[in-house]
């Protein structure tokens, strides 16, 4: 995040990002009792990383905020620090920050921080602590070791494992020597997780995210006020704005480097998709808001209500029909992928079973003496049968790989995540075709209502005007189409769409009979119509 040179003492590696391109600013913000050499950065990590003992321990944390375009760098730099400083640093945290803009649309700040609490000392606290489970007259409580030593003066007293009978059975050192049964534990009983440390269960809690958030959005409006600025931000989801419209997902480096040379990306398309529905999403709202404020004898206002409020129930239509073929192509390379790669992962287990077992076997060899003829010649037997076995399942894996075109393990945990992204689309997908179906039905629902309410107008008028007009609705509709689409818009899913549209709203047979042609066409037809008739009559 920083693009510098930093050595982890930890694991012995320099890692140099130096060469990263996109950092406008970076500091280091430290609270008042934290060791002043740590302003350094690879001390203050270095630090951290000595702190914590386990393996999977987390060693930062990470919040990540947008910045207002309109503001100038050094109006970002006033900005982030005083709010790294209220929410982060006053509360003891350490907070490493770094201003990147790559492409100078999209600046944003990586604020890195200390998950572990200081001591006015300098000095690291504890995450959690050990918690035991004590019993005093048949009530159990835990204490930590320090409010132990107070709570066994009390009379409260740890629980150890015993032996009783079969079973073994949680009790106290007292309670055991009375039915003299025998300790198999040395281990008192505790609660699973421990004791959690008050500050960070604060830090870590939902509750805090959700305030830190709002905090940053009140505080980047209340700049952009006093800039004299219209814009303004919210933290909360569309959901709780009470916004019916569906937020993007990220897209990623590599998404957007695929659209740059020229590739269709999946996830900016599904992005591009939510921008359209989104934008329908709104227009719609607009178009039914001025549907039902049209005068019921303005025939020309009337039709161009109907055709406006058809055209984008066929881009309905469109977008899920759409998403409906996008879930099959997902489903259809999920249903081949998904078998091969648990194949893979069951080969790759049974490997590692055999390795284990000729590990094993190699053991017990060296084991054996000189003389031991028989068991050398057994064990020897078994080593060939498990490399030839292991030979075997290594050509399957390598077979599997190369159908993947993946060379190594490594590699192929791209097929694990495109499988997992893929997972993820098709969630949207059909996220999507379920959203596009409710809006379609509730479209329907207003285009019915919008009948009732004009019934009494001319039908045949209203028919000759939304005629009229259909065709040049419908081009909007397609090139609205081509434009969000662009080589990936399809005529043959256009097509489809109307057809739906013409069954679902039973226009189809008007539209035949009246083959877009102008009225005096159809009276000439009617007069040829009733001088044929009268012609036959006269014949009978």
């Amino acid at each position: 995040m920083s693009c510098s040179t930093i050595y982890n003492e930890y694991d012995g590696v320099q890692h140099d990002y130096t060469r990263k391109q996109g950092l406008v600013w970076g500091h280091i913000f430290l609270p008042d009792f934290a060791p002043a050499e740590w302003q350094e950065r690879a001390k203050l990590w270095n630090a951290v990383e000595e702190a914590e003992k386990t393996k999977d321990s987390r060693l930062a944390r990470e919040f990540v905020a947008a910045l207002p375009v309109e503001l100038s760098k050094d109006e970002w730099v006033e900005l982030l620090s005083k709010f790294i400083q209220e929410q982060f640093v006053g509360n003891g945290m350490c907070a490493d920050v770094a201003i990147h803009d790559t492409d100078g649309h999209n600046p944003h700040a990586h604020i890195m921080l200390t998950v572990r609490p200081l001591n006015e000392n300098g000095t690291w606290q504890h995450k959690t602590e050990k918690e035991y489970l004590c019993v005093k007259n048949g009530e159990e409580r835990g204490f930590t070791a320090s409010e132990y030593k107070e709570a066994q003066k009390d009379g409260w007293e740890k629980q150890y494992q015993y032996k009783v009978g079969k079973k073994k059975e949680y009790m106290t050192p007292s309670a055991a020597e009375a039915q003299g049964v025998e300790r198999v534990s040395k281990y008192p009983k505790s609660t699973k997780y421990g004791r959690q440390n008050p500050i960070s269960k604060r830090w870590n809690s939902e509750e805090q995210l959700v305030k830190w958030r709002a905090a940053w959005a009140d505080e980047v409006n209340l700049f952009l006020e006093q800039k004299g600025l219209d814009e303004r931000i919210d933290h909360r989801s569309f959901a709780e704005q009470g916004k019916d419209e569906q937020p993007t997902i990220h897209e990623g480096v590599a998404a957007r480097a695929m659209e740059k040379k020229g590739f269709l990306s999946d996830r900016c398309e599904l992005n591009r998709q939510i921008k359209r529905d989104n934008a329908l999403l709104r227009e719609l709202k607009d178009e039914m808001q001025k549907l039902f404020m049209v005068v019921q004898n303005a025939i020309p206002a009337l039709a161009k209500a109907f055709e406006k409020l058809r055209a984008r129930m066929i881009v309905m239509s469109y977008q899920i029909i759409h998403s409906r073929r996008f879930a099959k192509r997902a489903q259809s390379d999920l249903s081949e992928i998904r078998p091969l790669l648990r194949k893979y992962d069951r080969i790759v287990s049974e490997m590692k079973e055999r390795i284990t077992d000729r590990q094993t076997l190699l053991t017990q060899r060296e084991a054996l003496t000189p003389f031991q003829f028989s068991a050398r010649k057994r064990i020897d037997q078994d080593l060939t049968k498990l490399t030839e076995e292991l030979e075997e399942l290594q050509y399957y894996k390598n077979d599997i790989q190369m159908q993947f075109g993946k060379h190594n393990a490594k590699e192929m945990k791209e097929v694990r995540t495109w499988l997992n992204n893929r997972e993820t689309e098709l969630k949207k997908a059909e996220d999507s075709h379920a959203k596009y179906s409710a809006l379609l039905d509730s479209a329907l629902s207003d285009y019915r209502k919008l009948e009732r309410q004009v019934k009494d107008a001319d039908p045949q008028m209203l028919a000759d005007a939304r005629l009229a007009i259909r065709a040049e609705e419908e081009q909007k509709v397609i090139s609205d189409l081509e434009q969000g689409y662009g080589h990936a818009y399809d005529p043959d899913v256009m097509r489809a769409a109307k057809d739906n549209i013409s069954k679902l709203l039973e226009d189809k047979e008007i539209a035949v009979q009246h083959q877009l042609t102008s009225p005096s066409q159809r009276q000439r037809k009617n007069h040829e119509q009733k001088q044929k008739e009268k012609s036959e009559g006269h014949s009978r």
